[in-house]
C-alpha cells in the first residue's frame, strides 16, 4: 500500500511540473527589412539562425488585435527559414495559401509572428516575433522600420513618425 502511494505521489508531482515546462516556449527574434520589390519582408535574425534553422510553418501580421495578413504552409510542405531568405508581405507566391493582404499605413505599428516547426537542429523556437512600421519620411515616402525590443511607442511612436508630426 505504501509503495502504491509513493508511486501515486511521484506521478502527481511529475504531472504538476509538466504543464509549466510545456507552457514555457522560447520566442525567437524575427527581422523585418525592406524587401527586394519594396515593402516589408520577414525572416529570422542572424543570431536565431546560429541557434538552428527552423522550418517555416506560417506568418501573421496584425495591427493591434486585427490581422491584416496571414499565410500558412500545408502540413506536408515546408522550407527551412534562413536569414538570407525573406518572406515578402502579401506572399506574392501563387502556390502558397494566404489571405489577401490589407494595405499597410505609414505611421502605424504592426506586429509580426512567424510560426515554425523544429528544423535543422539546434534550439529553434516555435515562434519568432517583431514589431515594425512604415516610417514616414520628409519627402512623403515610407521606409520599413523595425521597432527594437524595449522601444516605447511614444512620443515618436518608436521612430515611426518624423519629427514635427
Amino acid at each position: 500500500m505504501l509503495v502504491g502511494f509513493r508511486t501515486f505521489i511521484h506521478v502527481l508531482l511529475a504531472c504538476t511540473c509538466l504543464p509549466a515546462a510545456v507552457a514555457y516556449a522560447r520566442v525567437g527574434e524575427a527581422e523585418v527589412r525592406e524587401g527586394p520589390r519594396g515593402g516589408p519582408c520577414f525572416t529570422i535574425t542572424p543570431h536565431e539562425e546560429r541557434l538552428g534553422t527552423p522550418d517555416f510553418q506560417g506568418i501573421v501580421v496584425w495591427e493591434g488585435a486585427h490581422p491584416v495578413w496571414k499565410m500558412t504552409m500545408p502540413k506536408e510542405r515546408t522550407f527551412p527559414l534562413t536569414y538570407g531568405m525573406c518572406v515578402p508581405y502579401g506572399g506574392r507566391v501563387a502556390s502558397l495559401p494566404r489571405t489577401v493582404s490589407g494595405p499597410l499605413v505609414p505611421g502605424r505599428i504592426y506586429s509580426l509572428r512567424i510560426e515554425a516547426r523544429p528544423g535543422g537542429g539546434g534550439r529553434t523556437a516555435p515562434f519568432y516575433e517583431a514589431r515594425f512600421c512604415l516610417a514616414r519620411q520628409h519627402d512623403g515616402s515610407a521606409a520599413v522600420h523595425q521597432i527594437a525590443n524595449g522601444d516605447r511607442e511614444r512620443p515618436r511612436m518608436a521612430g515611426c513618425l518624423p519629427p514635427g508630426d
